[in-house]
């Protein structure tokens, strides 16, 4: 059965290379971190949420909306999926939905989004404010979308379908489907995050890593299941 169906838009990912020995503590039970090259890797992501129905209803101020999250890549058996560190997001009703029903970790922040085109290139930006503080991640494109290739760090980082997290001694799935995206070729970005404020100390050192690589991608219709409990 269906949870939540929804228009992601515009997702601007920012990988890095982690030592496997930071994310253990957050890794389910009955998974294991998932390894492109032999390199582990966590994600900043930003996107839009559009058209957002919950078990098939639009509900009124919670249809469109950014969303900012941390994520790591494990698997389970066959399946590929993502663990998320802390989502974002501008809707504290979103918040209490996803940390109540799929025992997740948003919180909920004053958020807005850039979206500008002209003649030479596209830029996006996706903004948030943390305390005082606004927090930001910003990326230039090209302007004609292209093909993920088969077999690369872009095709690992957008192509896992599952969600997992871990409640006590317990782990829940749930698979997130959608098709393979195309992507806009970055040419610059820049990274205004205080990693220390938003993740906690585990993760301050990202502060001074330049990222594997930076992925805009256009998105799609996404479908999330309802949850299930998952063994070993």
């Amino acid at each position: 059965m269906t949870f939540l169906n929804a228009y992601w838009k515009n997702l601007m990912l920012i990988n890095y290379e982690i030592d496997p020995s930071i994310l253990l503590p957050y890794v389910p039970k009955g998974t294991e971190l998932d390894f492109f090259n032999g390199r582990c890797y966590v994600s900043v992501v930003g996107f839009m949420f559009m058209n957002t129905k919950v078990l098939g209803i639009k509900l009124p101020g919670h249809v469109n909306f950014e969303e900012v999250n941390l994520r790591f890549y494990v698997k389970h058996n066959d399946k590929r999926g993502v663990v998320f560190i802390k989502e974002i997001v501008p809707k504290p009703l979103i918040t209490w939905v996803a940390n109540s029903i799929y025992h997740e970790h948003y919180e909920t922040h004053k958020m807005k989004h850039r979206w500008i085109k002209d003649n030479n290139c596209k830029q996006f930006e996706y903004q948030w404010k943390l305390k005082n503080n606004w927090q930001s991640i910003l990326v230039e494109t090209e302007k004609e979308y292209t093909d993920i290739i088969d077999g690369s760090e872009e095709q690992f980082i957008t192509e896992h379908y599952f969600g997992y997290t871990k409640y006590g001694n317990t782990t829940y799935e749930y698979e997130v489907v959608h098709p393979s995206w195309r992507q806009l070729k970055v040419t610059n970005f820049k990274i205004n995050v205080n990693f220390e404020s938003n993740y906690g100390s585990a993760f301050k050192f990202l502060d001074h890593v330049k990222p594997t690589s930076v992925i805009l991608t256009e998105g799609s219709e996404v479908s999330v299941k309802n949850k299930k409990i998952i063994h070993r």
